[in-house]
């Protein structure tokens, strides 16, 4: 029983320091409306981006996916789970995104981590990891067992002359594109650039871009306006996409060394065809004048919670995209005002540590195209008025 007693001592310092998590049972589809533990809240903490997790032709999608093809795959896909859907799903996306071939995986973890472990696994190879990279590919640096270096949060400069420094054979330049918990904008040109003079891959996580940005929702590459075969690019399916899954897109050689040594793909049974035929229809939408539409809604309730807000201790991290953070600083007292919020039927994420620097503990709110623009004004209201009437931290 010390081994359980051991365990039990590090959830009570868990507990203590205000980090544990918890999880809510959702009662009904992913909306901006959920009924939540039996209780109905407004929530501002999904990301289904444009509202497409539960949109009436995606659903009709996957029902006739699965009648097509059933309820799974069987098999991995390098033995009998490889559907027609999945192989349609991946020539689309490789044409939606500019690429020769696209891989399809089961999640974006999965993704991550196929990318970076294919990539880096060349003995002298050097990852060069962006300091708020998400934890896939921090994850996906370390099973690479390749060097890895990490550069400060944008800093080109920096990048640049660890590049220079470098006698690598393979050098790998990761990134995300959106920053998962501070809502801005990697400077892709910028690395581009770098990775093209200096002989480097630049692995994309386009998780939080994808389907959001670029005038026919295709990403960061689009809304950039970039274009190399240096580049490998991950978008993520379950986020903006509203189904789930991601992929990898990249030159028809890169992806297929992937099917070749990827583990994260090779080792684990296909997802099911019908989230493939299920995710043909949402990037229709994504694509169409509908996608148009709920990009310009959703960019326009993003300018009015910043034009609502008036916050003067708290800090809201400047961004144009649907993740709005505003930055608390403590553990307990973020958790406190989530819990507040919680309380008048708004269900805003509470982030601390280790997802963010200690002392940077936040509420990250996300904003949908299905959000209404009296439910940002509801959002902006509670919080103004619980900044302006909690007592400072104890």
């Amino acid at each position: 029983m010390d081994m359980i007693a051991a365990l039990e001592r590090q959830l009570r310092e868990l507990d203590a320091q205000q980090l544990t998590r918890t999880r809510r049972t959702v009662e009904t589809p992913s909306a901006p409306r959920m009924v939540v533990d039996g209780r109905p809240l407004l929530a501002f903490c999904s990301n289904d981006y444009l509202g497409l997790a539960a949109h009436p032709l995606v659903v009709e999608a996957l029902r006739e996916g699965a009648s097509l093809y059933g309820a799974g795959s069987g098999a991995s896909h390098l033995i009998s789970g490889h559907s027609t859907a999945h192989d349609l799903l991946e020539e689309r996306l490789a044409a939606f995104v500019g690429m020769d071939r696209a891989l399809y995986f089961c999640t974006g973890y999965m993704a991550n981590l196929a990318a970076l472990t294919t990539l880096g696994a060349e003995g002298d190879a050097e990852i060069f990891s962006e300091s708020l990279n998400h934890a896939s590919l921090i994850d996906g640096a370390r099973l690479a067992r390749a060097s890895v270096k990490v550069y400060p949060h944008a800093d080109v400069d920096t990048l640049g002359t660890m590049l220079a420094a470098s006698n690598a054979t393979t050098k790998v330049v990761v990134t995300d594109s959106v920053f998962s918990m501070d809502g801005n904008l990697a400077p892709l040109a910028q690395l581009l650039a770098l990775c093209e003079s200096h002989g480097a891959w630049l692995v994309i996580d386009d998780a939080h871009g994808f389907g959001t940005l670029g005038e026919h929702g295709r990403g960061a590459l689009e809304h950039c306006g970039l274009s190399s075969p240096n580049i490998v690019y991950v978008g993520t399916l379950g986020k903006a996409a509203g189904v789930g899954g991601a992929f990898i897109a990249a030159h028809a050689s890169v992806i297929e060394l992937m099917v070749q040594r990827a583990r994260p793909y090779i080792y684990t049974t296909a997802a099911p065809p019908a989230l493939a035929h299920a995710l043909l229809a949402s990037l229709a939408i994504i694509e169409g004048a509908e996608g148009r539409a709920r990009r310009a809604h959703l960019q326009a309730l993003v300018t009015q919670l910043d034009e609502s807000l008036r916050l003067q201790r708290w800090q809201r991290l400047a961004s144009t995209t649907a993740i709005q953070p505003i930055v608390i600083g403590s553990n307990e007292e973020t958790m406190r005002l989530g819990a507040a919020l919680y309380e008048q039927g708004l269900w805003v994420a509470a982030i601390r540590p280790p997802t963010v620097l200690v002392g940077t503990a936040r509420l990250r709110a996300t904003l949908s195209a299905a959000h209404s623009q009296e439910d940002v004004a509801q959002l902006a209201a509670a919080l103004n008025e619980l900044e302006r009437t909690c007592d400072e931290p104890q």
